[in-house]
């Protein structure tokens, strides 16, 4: 660093090396032996396509995080962002605020029948971790379930009920949260032939556990609509009505965790409205306005809202209703109407995605299952067909994990970012995509699948 006429401290290095210089030395990132890492330096994103200093362009085929729904830059999120920054910065949340509520008032309206209220959090995490709080304090009981496939957030309580192996290391964690097993189908734990007998079985099972750990100790139940990082693993038909009879049955609250689902990402606005049910708290994130400014919350059914009519809620968050963020928000919603994102959402699923994915099963015999809806899909890649041997093992690590790592870079190398998570590609581009960038992406990942094809057998 060297100083300049006006005082200012000036780098000597290409901002590229200054980028990665400053974060090897200063940052710590999340989920990674840090001296391992290479991170890229990004150096700008417009719509599905973000690029390097060296002039090297991806298309955003994870939606960075499964969050940029409305793409990089969008240019009518940038221009709420700084209309609202020149009108309010940032209120605290015990005022009201003109968007905090017409945001509020939007997500109920597009919810489910029977929601009431927004409580606004700052992410997915304690959004889920103050839904948890409600349903606990609205029945006066503790346990909370939730199922083995899942992520919940990387906080305390969220750690507990998520049920990956990302949680192996916290613990312990929260003794109130059971495991369940929820429908895989492709991968059934219950002997199921067919999605019918997995939704039955699946459902028969949740019952059982629910009589064996006590009806009436149990306060919650907490389901990822279509479970994301996971699998993309979409219910089978009539699982999650039989979740919510179950729920009313002992009268149990349902928490539908849609952080990831939310907000157009199978073409609806909340996933749970492609499978006909209500639930009691809907918790959401990302895609409410693409995490342009972190953001998050619950929608709260009327029945739960009321508890706290005449009872202090004894929870908070300085940020809560940031009006930066729910400007974004408000945004989010007139773009979606104003250009019929959630049709050209099912559109492209149907038309494009589903056919072009479909047909790779005739010359990747390394593609076990395709499945997915909407702009959210994954590819189960395996070693072999019948066995349904994963392509490499549940949770692997260094060279265990090569035959995915290589297929990953092979997209890179083609212009692509995937989203890869054990022996499975996710396809998760912005809601925004063209469906001529669409296409180009689909055709980068079926070249690389070649890759993959040479580790079956």
């Amino acid at each position: 660093m060297t100083i300049a006429a006006s005082g200012d401290l000036v780098s000597d290095q290409a901002p590229e090396a200054q980028v990665r210089a400053d974060d090897r030395s200063f940052v710590f990132h999340s989920w990674s032996a840090q001296a391992a890492l290479n991170p890229l330096p990004v150096a700008g994103g417009a719509g599905s396509t973000f690029w390097d200093y060296e002039g090297n362009t991806y298309l955003d085929f994870g939606s960075q995080l499964v969050n940029l729904n409305l793409g990089h830059q969008h240019p009518d999120l940038i221009a709420a962002i700084q209309d609202q920054a020149g009108k309010l910065a940032t209120i605290q949340p015990a005022m009201a605020n003109d968007v905090r509520g017409e945001l509020a008032r939007l997500i109920v309206e597009h919810s489910f029948q029977g929601a009431a209220k927004v409580f606004f959090t700052n992410g997915g995490a304690d959004a889920n971790e103050h839904a948890v709080r409600m349903a606990r304090l609205h029945t006066g009981r503790r346990k909370i379930m939730s199922q083995y496939r899942s992520y919940h957030g990387g906080t305390a309580t969220t750690m507990a009920l998520t049920g990956d192996p990302r949680r192996w290391a916290n613990e312990p964690g929260d003794s109130s949260v059971v495991h369940f097993f929820g429908p895989y189908t492709y991968r059934s734990a219950f002997y199921a032939d067919t999605a019918e007998q997995e939704s039955e079985r699946a459902l028969a099972h949740l019952e059982q556990q629910i009589i064996l750990e006590g009806s009436a100790t149990i306060a919650g139940i907490i389901i990822e609509t279509i479970v994301g990082t996971n699998g993309v693993l979409v219910p089978p038909p009539g699982y999650l009505a039989g979740v919510r009879a179950l729920c009313d049955k002992y009268a149990i609250v349902y928490i539908a965790d849609e952080v990831m689902v939310g907000f157009g990402r199978i073409g609806e606005w909340f996933a749970v409205n492609a499978f006909d049910v209500a639930p009691d708290l809907i918790t959401f994130a990302k895609g409410v306005n693409s995490g342009y400014v972190p953001l998050g919350g619950v929608i709260m059914s009327e029945r739960i809202a009321r508890t706290f009519d005449d009872r202090v809620y004894p929870g908070g968050l300085t940020y809560s209703g940031h009006p930066l963020a729910c400007a974004a928000g408000v945004a989010t919603f007139r773009v979606f109407e104003r250009d019929g994102i959630l049709d050209r959402v099912k559109d492209l699923g149907d038309r494009v995605i589903r056919p072009e994915l479909e047909s790779w099963f005739d010359r990747h015999p390394s593609l076990g299952e395709v499945r997915g809806t909407g702009l959210f899909w994954a590819l189960e890649l395996v070693r072999n067909r019948e066995t349904r041997e994963p392509l490499v093992p549940f949770n692997a690590t260094g060279t265990d994990a090569a035959p995915m790592a290589e297929v990953a870079a092979e997209c890179k190398r083609a212009g692509l970012w995937p989203f890869v998570h054990f022996n499975r590609m996710h396809l998760a581009p912005p809601l925004i995509i063209s469906e001529d960038d669409l296409r180009r992406g689909l055709s980068i990942i079926d070249e690389a699948l070649n890759i993959a094809d040479r580790h079956t057998g």
